[in-house]
């Protein structure tokens, strides 16, 4: 099958809605429910919806984690170590560029300070497929930042999930999913610990709850179906688009594989690799409803294949051509940029280093990914020391609260002149 063309002046709206009216209001009763009830209710949704055996333990405690890790293979245990330490790595290094600020302002001294959140939630997928990865990105991330408590929530956790909640350092694991763990993150339930921070990709279930309970707790995105633009000229190899594009497609079927291309030629070429290559794919049954759903774009030249791919904000963003630096150098609008052939999106979603907890549905045109940044609060001080660069600030702002008549706030101001 080849992905449908559609011209530049032809793309689809390029902000998708994160989840749709239905599932919001369906999400909500559950979120109500736990606020309401709190274990009892998280309990009956959980094992209403098959993720908890009956009587089965909501938490595993970081004893539990660390009994699943001593049975782990010792291959994959390295594996899951490995992978973490360069997550942790990555994580680390942003830390440390985010400093603490002391400057003079007039009449003292202001700046700010830089500290992370007390408790974060961390949600990992468990529906297809189990996803350890999801659990490195986000559990080691929070543990870079200093938080000091984490709480991971997967639905049916395999083995290897609690493995890497342990090589992670999360302090417990919530057996739960969907809307009913977000509720629980965010509300406390029974054994569960309210937290500040919930973050992690998840289903259009995870994505209401998340909706819903913002401004309770803070969160990262409200991300979507997951999204890879591939940005190729005739230099690119057609295989290669076409395996990176499937392994986008396997996601789920409404995830969104898109070609943006100057070569008609090419075009054509990843439409028959992407034929062959789905005939011995596994995941088949997922990735060809995706790529029924994604789409080719075949533009006049590599600059309108920039602008579409701003305008479209993908989640991922692949950049294959001669002059793949220069173009990237050029591209405004992406969760993730990946320059030059060698540089698979896949390799950022297993542990190169770099988050691949990424905006999607073009929102990132105005936030980003996953960073030890969704962890910490730059918090700002002032400290005025008196005297007449104080006394002229304060009558200044003694004139500006009038101007707004609040007399109120003059008075206050004009006690420090």
């Amino acid at each position: 099958m080849g992905l449908r063309r559609l011209a530049p002046d032809a793309l689809p709206a390029a902000r998708r809605a994160a989840v749709d009216a239905d599932t919001l209001a369906a999400a909500a009763a559950i979120v109500e429910d736990v606020r309401t009830r709190g274990e009892a209710a998280l309990r009956h949704h959980a094992e209403r919806l098959g993720d908890l055996a009956p009587g089965a333990p909501l938490l595993l405690d970081r004893d539990d984690l660390q009994a699943v890790l001593r049975r782990t293979p010792s291959a994959t245990r390295a594996l899951l170590e490995r992978t973490a330490d360069r997550i942790r790595a990555f994580a680390t290094a942003q830390r440390e560029a985010v400093a603490p600020l002391d400057v003079a302002v007039p009449g003292g001294r202001a700046g700010h300070t830089v500290a992370p959140v007390d408790r974060a939630g961390c949600y990992a997928p468990g529906g297809r497929f189990p996803l350890p990865s999801s659990v490195l990105m986000t559990a080691v991330t929070a543990r870079a930042a200093g938080v000091g408590e984490v709480i991971v929530a997967s639905p049916r956790p395999s083995e290897v999930t609690l493995a890497a909640a342990a090589v992670a350092g999360a302090d417990a694991l919530l057996a739960v999913g969907g809307a009913q763990a977000v509720a629980a993150l965010a509300c406390g339930a029974g054994p569960v610990p309210a937290v500040d921070v919930i973050v992690g990709p998840g289903n259009r279930w995870v994505t209401a709850a998340k909706q819903l309970v913002v401004g309770q707790v803070g969160i990262d995105m409200l991300a979507g179906p997951s999204e890879l633009v591939v940005l190729a000229d005739d230099s690119a190899d057609p295989a290669t688009i076409a395996a990176d594009l499937l392994a986008q497609a396997e996601h789920d079927p409404d995830a969104r594989p898109i070609l943006v291309t100057d070569s008609s030629a090419l075009a054509d070429a990843v439409d028959a690799a992407l034929e062959a290559q789905l005939a011995v794919l596994p995941t088949r049954d997922t990735a060809e409803p995706a790529c029924a759903g994604g789409f080719c774009v075949v533009v006049r030249d590599l600059a309108e294949g920039r602008s579409v791919c701003d305008h479209l904000a993908p989640e991922h963003l692949e950049v294959m051509t001669r002059t793949a630096d220069e173009d990237a150098a050029l591209l405004r609008h992406y969760g993730g940029l990946f320059v030059g052939s060698i540089s698979a999106e896949v390799l950022g979603d297993y542990g190169v280093g770099p988050n691949h907890v990424l905006p999607t549905g073009s929102t990132a045109r105005f936030s980003g990914g996953l960073s030890v940044l969704s962890f910490l609060r730059v918090r700002t001080w002032l400290r005025m020391d008196g005297g007449p660069a104080t006394e002229a600030v304060a009558r200044d702002a003694a004139d500006l609260a009038r101007l707004e008549g609040l007399e109120g706030h003059a008075r206050s101001a004009e006690r420090r002149t």
